[in-house]
């Protein structure tokens, strides 16, 4: 039933000093542009990342060396299944699309590995 679900993550409170702090990180406005940035990119590859065929993620979402090999543990110590291996690339895609980066790196493969926490820390 997981598999179904792209991003599991657990949310911790605030603590209370960040709550308080005067930098207040990305404001909405920011958090908006950088959103809309990636959709535009995404409509003009023609498809959501959401959306993107089975056939085309993994062309749509190419790997650099780094990122093949992350991808590759990831699948081997977390027993990941296919569907979810194509909605990690999915993720990964849309990590780099809001990164404004045209290739997916290993970075944004290892973070969106970590969105898939839940399918084997809690759940197995």
């Amino acid at each position: 039933m997981l598999d179904r679900i792209d991003l599991h993550i657990e949310v911790p409170g605030v603590p209370y000093k960040e709550l308080r702090s005067k930098d207040g990180g990305a404001g909405s406005a920011e958090m908006r542009e950088r959103v809309a940035a990636a959709r535009a990119l995404q409509q003009q590859r023609g498809f959501y990342n959401a959306n993107i065929p089975s056939r085309l993620v993994r062309k749509l979402s190419a790997l650099d060396d780094a990122g093949e090999r992350t991808l590759e543990m990831a699948v081997r110590k977390m027993g990941l299944s296919a569907r979810a291996h194509d909605r990690i690339l999915k993720v990964a895609r849309t990590i780099a699309d809001l990164d404004r980066a045209e290739t997916v790196l290993a970075k944004h493969l290892a973070e969106a590995v970590q969105y898939r926490s839940l399918d084997r820390n809690y759940w197995t």
